[in-house]
């Protein structure tokens, strides 16, 4: 079987990719995928593990790696204490812990989350750190001195902060749904000061509803779409298109879902994108031409079956694979939305699955985690297992898989 990529994908996706140790990132930059050769097939606590260091605190954030370090972030005192890490990518040594913010005042979040769950972005010397409603801010990257902090991003996320912020340009985009506020904003990336912010122009059609129906835990994501940069986020009955540089709506699909985490993907050809909570639904879009509202228009096809609810699906070549919460993985044909497998590989996920040399690489909550096949036929390449399980997902530096489990990080390699 053939796995077709347009040849105006494949060149823009080799023109974007970065040094080998760059994953600057929530799941990097290429939408989960790596370049990577050699990575190990096989692991354990005494197998291919170069470093391994204990990690202070409770923080879901994926780590992120640039300029030899490797960023994450971690809640103390239950959340009172919020702290950047930083470990040296040779060694795994701990060479930045630093306070970000003190809280007096705790918010309430969920016992499956984090005080730490957003993912920090890398761009040059500074890093960007999101807890939420708790506050944004930008630290240097030689000594993790806070440049500047933002607090002003009120909203009550009821179960506390999920999606992650993105750049583009000089901004930093951050979607803030919650269920008392729903709005997505841009911040100056050298100041923090917001540049735009724009209400959702889905709230309308939200009343009625059980506000708890009305909050989200999008990541922003930008693409090119129909020759101009458009920034989508998932959120509450909605996904919406920005302009990036403006926050000026440019179209609009609805749905029905909530609590929105698995992020929006692009092939080239088609978006795909889940609606999360209650009835997960994977849905694929047309990506030429949006523009209104476009739920007449331009779906695809739908696909509720093994939708997944909290990470994001992946795609290579014309197949989108995927996992539920619930431990069942799918394989899909882009072109029809049809299930070509579907198969239980553990009992709870969260991390996004990421992917390399034709292989998908799948961590579990528990303690275990899967490499399968990237093909037609369900084909499980090796089961490795760790002391604990992950919420986080993994990043690629070289030859490494850096694994953050509840309470480590690892630097696997063979």
């Amino acid at each position: 079987m053939r796995l077709l990529y347009p040849l105006t994908f494949l060149l823009s996706l080799a023109a974007a990719l970065p040094a080998a140790e760059e994953w600057s990132q929530f799941r990097g930059p290429q939408q989960g995928h790596s370049a990577a050769r050699g990575l190990p097939l096989k692991w354990s606590e005494t197998q291919n593990v170069k470093w391994k260091t204990p990690l202070p605190g409770q923080g879901w954030s994926s780590p992120v790696v640039g300029g030899g370090k490797i960023w994450m972030t971690t809640a103390l005192e239950d959340g009172r204490q919020l702290r950047a890490l930083a470990c040296d990518l040779a060694t795994g040594r701990l060479v930045i812990d630093v306070e970000v913010f003190k809280n007096e005042i705790v918010p309430v979040k969920h016992a499956r989350n984090s005080y730490a769950s957003p993912t920090p972005i890398l761009d040059g010397d500074r890093v960007y750190v999101d807890f939420g409603e708790m506050g944004t801010a930008c630290l240097s990257t030689q000594d993790g001195r806070k440049l500047w902090e933002n607090r002003t991003l009120v909203v009550d996320h009821q179960n506390g902060p999920g999606g992650s912020p993105v750049l583009f340009g000089e901004q930093l985009l951050i979607a803030c749904d919650g269920t008392d506020r729903q709005y997505g904003v841009a911040l100056d990336k050298m100041t923090g000061k917001v540049l735009w912010k724009t209400i959702r122009s889905g709230i309308e059609n939200l009343k009625g509803q059980p506000t708890d129906k009305f909050k989200g835990y999008g990541t922003p994501v930008v693409f090119q779409l129909d020759g101009r940069p458009q920034s989508l986020t998932t959120a509450a009955d909605r996904l919406y298109s920005y302009d990036p540089a403006t926050g000026q709506e440019l179209w609009v699909l609805d749905y029905k879902g909530f609590s929105n985490v698995p992020v929006p993907i692009f092939d080239g050809r088609q978006l795909y994108l889940s609606t999360s909570f209650n009835n997960p639904e994977m849905i694929a879009l047309r990506a030429t031409g949006l523009q209104g509202n476009v739920t007449a228009t331009h779906v695809l096809w739908r696909q509720k079956t093994g939708a997944p609810d909290q990470s994001t699906p992946i795609v290579i070549g014309n197949r989108l694979y995927m996992v539920t919460s619930g431990g069942i993985a799918s394989c899909l044909d882009t072109a029809t939305g049809d299930i070509i497998w579907k198969e239980r590989i553990g009992p709870d996920f969260a991390a996004s699955p990421i992917a390399a040399e034709g292989r998908l690489y799948f961590f579990d909550t528990f303690k275990k985690s899967k490499v399968i096949a990237a093909s037609d036929t369900f084909t499980i390449l090796e089961k490795n297992e760790l002391a604990d399980g992950c919420f986080a997902t993994p990043a690629i530096a070289g030859k490494a898989l850096l694994v953050r489990t509840k309470t480590a990080l690892y630097r696997i390699e063979q």
